[in-house]
């Protein structure tokens, strides 16, 4: 049977019910302080709301306050890592302070503008790309004609017409392949997760290890595996064909699946072969021998919000520090 369709509530039934104009509801459901309403009314109109289970229609209310305060963040990755998560989470609370709402976007696309064009229809007052290459100028010029005032990058290069984090994933590649042939490796593994959105930062890591391999006699091979268990020992076995001595495994929570399936099959962490992890997790100290990570430090949460608030009411920031990777050495290399 066909359901009836639901009358949609809307702020003239939220006046009628509360006796006031909508002009007043609008007031009151708006936070306007340019007008005084009593705490009555004010009490009278949001119990009717409530009654009623209105909600405000977000691009109307954007439209008469001739700006919108979504930012919009492209999420094209299906397995980000916890320390990126977190800090997306701590994000999402620094921005409601500022009023912001936060959303995700997932879509995929053929190119950098097709991209744009694409967040520019939503018309958020914000983009912030975590991945730098989905951000180009053109795609760029194409948000700004789309009123889009505030655009933040964490790119290796300053993007036209972005604020540009500092954020070099090479330079994480360059690290743990230099610690790794410091220590005496010389046939070194960049594993590469096969989970989708991921090559974006794991090829800049690989073409980093394979820049130091260059200047040395180390080689580099890059190694598959899906962020399981199972795909880790399949990895794992055939090990000992691969005469492979160090392995930059992407991050930690790739490196300890890694590293707990060596062991397994009976290859010794560091003797055999030496491990090194990626973004300082609790977790790295505590794998069986601890992990050597990179610790990755961020603009803080509350650094960005600021900033994006910034650039969504002034159109200009002050720039904000690069993200810094640092090798933490512990016994699994």
């Amino acid at each position: 049977m066909a359901r009836k369709p639901v009358a949609v509530v809307t702020s003239a039934d939220v006046a009628r019910l509360a006796g006031v104009s909508r002009a007043t509801v609008s007031f009151v459901l708006n936070n306007t302080q340019a007008h005084r309403v009593s705490e009555a009314t004010r009490a009278k109109v949001l119990a009717a709301a409530d009654t009623l289970g209105y909600v405000p229609h977000a691009a109307a209310r954007s439209l008469r306050a001739g700006r919108n305060n979504l930012v919009l963040i492209p999420a094209a990755v299906s397995a980000i890592g916890c320390l990126v998560s977190g800090w997306i989470d701590d994000l999402h609370t620094e921005l409601e302070q500022y009023g912001c709402t936060t959303v995700l976007h997932a879509g995929r696309f053929a190119d950098p503008v097709s991209a744009a064009r694409a967040w520019a229809e939503l018309r958020p007052g914000a983009v912030l790309a975590l991945d730098g290459t989905s951000l180009t100028a053109a795609g760029a010029d194409v948000l700004r004609r789309a009123g889009v005032r505030a655009l933040m990058a964490f790119a290796p290069q300053p993007v036209e017409g972005v604020c540009t984090v500092a954020f070099d994933d090479q330079r994480v590649g360059v690290l743990a392949a230099r610690h790794l042939v410091a220590g005496g490796r010389r046939r070194l593994a960049v594993l590469m997760p096969q989970e989708r959105g991921l090559s974006a930062f794991a090829a800049p890591r690989l073409a980093g290890a394979r820049s130091v391999a260059a200047r040395t006699v180390a080689t580099v091979t890059p190694v598959e595996m899906g962020y399981t268990y199972e795909s880790a020992v399949e990895l794992a076995r055939g090990w000992a064909m691969r005469d492979l001595d160090g392995v930059f495994a992407y991050n930690d929570e790739y490196a300890a699946l890694l590293l707990r399936a060596l062991l397994d099959e009976g290859v010794d962490v560091p003797e055999d072969v030496a491990v090194v992890g990626c973004d300082d997790l609790v977790t790295a100290a505590l794998q069986r021998p601890p992990l050597t990570t990179i610790r990755l430090d961020l603009p803080s949460a509350a650094q960005v919000a600021a900033a994006v608030h910034e650039l969504m009411e002034n159109g200009t920031a002050a720039p904000l520090p690069g993200v810094e990777p640092t090798l933490v050495h512990r016994r699994s290399s």
